[in-house]
């Protein structure tokens, strides 16, 4: 690996793609922030996609759950997700690949977002780059993607009180709409870091915005009172319900 990922990262990222040379692959690489330069050790998933040269059959599947096996004591395994492929099933994003993520394997579709990404900054980090294997992704169809993700997943789970309590909710929340308002607005694919930015030219929550950079970022100090979890949650909502009707109804 290169000096841009640091120590941990890229011993794990070795020993990954070492592991996984017995499959044969065609390629791999990462997205998210790994290739996007946005990148938090300890903090940001590892996001993989693997191209195998033949189809994942079930002594291949029972290759990849000992390979993630192997791996589960590295500090930084389970941040680790990787979706596999095969050459002649890369077209189509409605179709489910298998997936390791969350320590299992489970079935998931390799989103216009996440296409996109591999073709605007994928980061390859063995054999074809993904212009090779993966068609382009039109901008309208990125654009219907990311408003049909707020309309039928973000919207309705705003309306359900408890979940907003969470770290994650907030934060994927409020950075998800942000970016999906630029992707649909101009085009483009902006990192979390931007996106925090961008919500604050939104009419997010101040509060709400330096709360995600302090955690993510060391940014700042964090609320004092005991009371500032519920008080959040109820920020992002009463920002959020609106502010997702909008975006739908001008981009839908």
């Amino acid at each position: 690996m290169t000096s841009r990922t640091p120590s941990r990262t890229d011993a794990l990222l070795d020993r990954f793609l070492a592991g996984l040379q017995a499959l044969d692959p065609v390629a791999v690489w990462a997205h998210g922030s790994l290739a996007g330069g946005d990148y938090q050790e300890g903090r940001s998933d590892l996001d993989l996609i693997a191209v195998l040269a033949g189809p994942v059959a079930p002594r291949a599947v029972w290759h990849l759950a000992r390979l993630h096996a192997r791996l589960r004591n590295e500090p930084l395994a389970p941040l680790l997700h990787c979706t596999y492929l095969t050459p002649g099933r890369t077209t189509d994003p409605e179709r489910r690949h298998l997936t390791w993520a969350h320590s299992q394997l489970f079935r998931r579709t390799v989103t216009p977002v996440t296409r996109r990404e591999l073709h605007d900054f994928g980061r390859v980090l063995h054999g074809k780059p993904p212009g090779a294997l993966l068609p382009p992704v039109p901008d309208h169809a990125l654009g219907a993607f990311v408003v049909r993700d707020q309309r039928d997943f973000w919207r309705p789970a705003v309306d359900k009180a408890h979940l907003w309590r969470e770290n994650v909710w907030v934060d994927l929340g409020l950075l998800t709409f942000a970016r999906a308002t630029v992707t649909v607005r101009d085009g483009r694919l902006i990192s979390k870091r931007e996106a925090l930015d961008e919500l604050l030219a939104l009419g997010a929550p101040s509060e709400v915005v330096a709360d995600i950079a302090r955690r993510r970022y060391d940014e700042g100090d964090g609320p004092a009172d005991e009371g500032w979890p519920a008080r959040r949650a109820g920020l992002t909502r009463d920002y959020l319900a609106p502010a997702i009707d909008g975006l739908v109804t001008s981009y839908a």
